[in-house]
């Protein structure tokens, strides 16, 4: 089992959850962490992420989802997405990896 808290946001490299180009107000916006665990599991385990928290502007919606895919054995990919002119500008999100 492995577990951690991520912390992302407008100081990350390639944030781009704040800013709207022009003519892309509905347009989902979506920023990708690659997670690598701790030790590798000897077959890719179960993986279930949550939003524990979030800094938002305060004119917007909170509108904010996670993702997780290619799960592997060594770690996997964590995809924080919003949209509709929703500016994000820092989440965080715990994470479980379960298996063997």
């Amino acid at each position: 089992m492995a577990s951690s808290v991520l912390c992302a946001g407008f100081n990350s490299l390639g944030w781009n959850l704040v800013a709207i180009a022009d003519g892309q107000y509905e347009a989902p916006r979506t920023y990708t962490l690659e997670v690598v665990f701790p030790e590798a599991f000897t077959v890719a385990p179960v993986v279930h992420a949550a939003l524990s928290g979030f800094d938002i502007d305060q004119r917007d919606s909170a509108r904010v989802s996670t993702a997780v895919s290619a799960i592997t054995p060594h770690g996997f990919s964590l995809a924080i997405t919003t949209w509709m002119g929703t500016r994000v500008y820092g989440v965080e999100v715990s994470w479980l990896a379960i298996g063997h």
